[in-house]
């Protein structure tokens, strides 16, 4: 039979390498040095943000230092804990003990992707077919398989045979490294994994707890990492400002911040809030198609997951067009900008919990109902512990601790009065120091509205 195209002409400079018997494993071999080190990780970050860095004269972390700090962390609570290690599904879990990232929404509501790391044996990353690559720049990864994933996507009603499957490797692992210890920490998981692991002996206990409190302390070169993340997030938030003009939607002024934060390095956003005149109150409407008008407020909550994984979660409420603010709205904007200013100089090493809450500031009588859920939460690769309420709302199940150097904070405030038409949301991103703390975020309040 005659074909109208000619012989190879399907791929521009294609060249085909000999396939033979006995070839396949030098061909695997091949692509996956050539994947590894074309790594979106091995390339870095690129001409834009290395600049950016560079001006704000940030350092380069020492990312090998950065993978064993977190890695010695981890092992540390699993040892206090009395773990034999640690099954990881969690992908921001996953990205702090291994630094590799792969599909991370998908495999978030996916649970496909997850890792075992070992108190006292190696980290075996469970990836997805045909990823070895992803994680071969690291140097912590000892082995890569192929997960057996038992989600329904998968295994529909044959779930009971899937993770037959997927528990029998997980307690040979278990077996082999625990030094006889049958307890692990599992940060995910459903029900028919955990009546699986029993059977083979393996008691489960709280991963969550354990990974919190081991990434609760930021390295030296974890700071510098999410110093570049506000910087690059930042500078994304210069590029929304200078969009913000009258007769730009809430949804089109919000795809400025995810354009500069993925041209950036940056990796996802995690919630679209970012609203304007009076969709600004109540807080956490999510971005929408409505335009903005001369003369609203729009305010905004990052939630910007970065460059190397690192959160940047700043707020910024701005006044839109070239006209002059209301007095209700600077009225609004002074009382958030002094809470946030009270709120941050309390933090310090050595404060409880409950200390810093009680002495912080609140919203006014008639703000109050409509507050911020929280005065601090945590920060790191995404929103950690701890989170502290209002006094108002501390309960007896709210936990309590002590801030300590090395730990990072949000501190935060949304002001508007209930049943009012507008709200300021303002929020700081805060290292806590040996002696005080330093406040990370740097992006400047609209002062037209101070």
């Amino acid at each position: 039979m005659d074909s109208a195209a000619p012989r190879g002409s399907f791929g521009r400079h294609r060249k085909i390498m000999p396939f033979e018997p006995g070839s396949v494993d030098a061909l695997r071999d091949a692509s996956r040095r050539k994947a590894a080190s074309l790594n979106q990780h091995v390339l870095g970050y690129g001409a834009q943000a290395e600049a950016e860095w560079a001006a704000a004269g940030i350092a380069a972390p020492d990312l090998p230092a950065m993978r064993r700090y977190r890695l010695d962390r981890i092992r540390a609570e699993l040892k206090r804990r009395d773990y034999a290690g640690a099954l990881l599904y969690d992908p921001v879990n996953i990205r702090y003990a291994t630094d590799s990232t792969n599909m991370q929404p998908w495999v978030a509501h996916n649970r496909t992707r997850h890792c075992f790391v070992a108190t006292e044996g190696p980290v075996v990353l469970f990836d997805y077919f045909s990823c070895e690559h992803l994680s071969d720049h690291v140097g912590v990864v000892d082995e890569v398989r192929p997960a057996v994933s038992w989600i329904y996507l998968y295994s529909g009603e044959l779930t009971e045979l899937k993770v037959r499957r997927w528990a029998a490797g997980i307690a040979d692992l278990v077996t082999e490294h625990g030094g006889g210890n049958r307890r692990i920490a599992v940060d995910h998981i459903n029900p028919e994994g955990v009546g699986e692991l029993a059977r083979h002996g393996i008691a489960i206990g709280n991963g969550e707890a354990v990974m919190e409190n081991a990434r609760l302390i930021k390295s030296p070169d974890e700071i510098l990492a999410m110093r570049r993340a506000i910087v690059a997030c930042e500078a994304a938030m210069g590029e929304m400002e200078q969009a913000l003009k009258p007769g730009i939607s809430e949804n089109e002024l919000w795809a400025q911040l995810h354009r500069g934060n993925i041209a950036r390095g940056g990796e996802w956003i995690e919630t679209r809030l970012l609203s304007s005149g009076p969709r600004t109150n109540p807080w956490f409407q999510e971005c929408s198609s409505r335009v903005i008008e001369d003369g609203d407020l729009v305010a905004f909550d990052t939630d910007l997951i970065g460059p190397y994984g690192f959160c940047a979660d700043l707020s910024r409420t701005w006044l839109c067009g070239d006209g002059k603010p209301s007095n209700e709205q600077r009225g609004l904007f002074r009382i958030a900008a002094d809470q946030i200013a009270h709120n941050t100089q309390l933090i310090r090493p050595g404060i409880s919990f409950r200390d810093l809450v009680e002495r912080s500031a609140v919203p006014p009588g008639d703000c109050f109902p409509a507050r911020y859920g929280v005065l601090y939460h945590g920060v790191g690769l995404a929103d950690e512990y701890p989170t502290l309420p209002h006094a108002g709302d501390w309960t007896d199940d709210t936990p309590d601790g002590v801030l300590e150097p090395g730990m990072v904070l949000c501190a935060e405030s949304y002001i508007g009065r209930l049943g009012g038409q507008e709200g300021v949301k303002i929020e700081e991103q805060i290292l806590i120091t040996g002696t005080g703390n330093e406040k990370l975020s740097a992006y400047p309040l609209d002062q037209r509205l101070l």
